[in-house]
């Protein structure tokens, strides 16, 4: 079993690698003009945001595959194979959902297509990607379709009929919930860290050591990347970052066979999306707004709260939910 030293090595190499990166990457999306668009209808606050750098997701990616390359390569040479060969999977998950982030960014921005990837052309990629992953899941690795049930712990089988829906579901619910999470500086960032160090957590618990490594590599990619990130933003990671947090957080989840447990650690991006689908609705229904705008973070903002505000309550409400999670399994 690899120890946690070694995760934490990779932890801080994916780190500096990731500031490295920010260094060089940022200016380059700067020079190209590849700047964030803000909605009219969005706070007002954030008209000044415009032109900030974006598609800054893609520190990430190529932190990730320089570490988990790297780490893959020592794993081998040190017999580790197994351990070696399961890291795949989840690089290849969060490099897909990356890339169709990337396309989208790169048409809206690059190409100055408002509209971006067709939504579903969009939600197309996402599907086929989510089914390959949970079928190797199941057929591939023969992780069957067992699944945790927190506070009873105990584990169900789940009809594979059933599962497999289920499952790319939960990833696909999981990367929306991310990607509306993502409206203020620093918030998805720092709050996906906190989740995906939870589910690290559990891998070392479990001694699931692939998740840990993993995690980890995520874990100091994405710090590396909230340096930037962080109020007042030099850079947002846009699609290309948020579908990809999204997939490593429900890859993840899936992988240890916990992913009911997303409901509380992952509390803040479920109740996100759970004020989009409500403000819909009755707005629908009524033509009136229950908040004063969605995702709920924009309510707290126009509420007279500043970023930096609702960041911190955020991450203190995700912090919080993940000890629960951890208390629970």
């Amino acid at each position: 079993m690899i120890k946690v030293n070694f995760n934490t090595v990779i932890l801080l190499i994916s780190f500096l690698v990731s500031v490295i990166l920010g260094i060089i990457i940022i200016p380059m999306l700067r020079k190209l003009k590849i700047g964030q668009i803000e909605r009219d209808d969005g706070p007002q606050s954030h008209l000044k945001k415009q032109g900030t750098p974006t598609m800054g997701g893609i520190i990430i990616i190529i932190a990730m595959i320089i570490i988990i390359t790297g780490t893959y390569i020592y794993l081998i040479n040190n017999s580790q194979v197994d351990v070696a060969n399961r890291l795949i999977p989840m690089l290849i998950l969060t490099i897909g959902f990356g890339v169709v982030g990337f396309i989208d960014d790169f048409k809206k921005l690059v190409l100055k297509n408002t509209k971006g990837l067709k939504p579903s052309y969009k939600m197309l990629g996402l599907l086929i990607i989510s089914v390959s992953y949970v079928l190797y899941l199941i057929y591939g690795l023969k992780l069957g379709t067992e699944t945790y049930i927190p506070i009873a712990k105990i584990y169900i089988d789940l009809p594979v009929y059933f599962y497999i829906p289920f499952a790319v579901l939960v990833i696909l619910g999981t990367t929306n919930a991310v990607n509306l999470t993502d409206g203020i500086d620093g918030l998805s960032s720092s709050i996906s860290s906190l989740i995906i160090t939870t589910l690290s957590i559990i891998g070392i618990i479990y001694g699931i050591t692939e998740v840990s490594i993993f995690g980890s590599a995520v874990i100091g990619a994405t710090l590396g990347f909230l340096i930037f990130n962080l109020h007042p933003a030099k850079v947002f990671m846009g699609d290309t970052g948020s579908l990809l947090l999204g997939g490593v957080i429900s890859g993840l989840a899936l992988y240890i066979k916990m992913p009911i447990l997303l409901l509380v650690i992952a509390l803040i991006p479920v109740l996100e999306t759970i004020s989009v689908m409500m403000q819909v609705l009755y707005f629908k229904k009524t033509g009136k707004r229950i908040f004063k705008m969605a995702p709920l973070h924009h309510h707290f903002e126009l509420s007279g709260w500043k970023e930096n505000k609702v960041v911190i309550i955020f991450c203190l409400i995700t912090l919080a939910t993940c000890v629960i999670g951890l208390k629970i399994i």
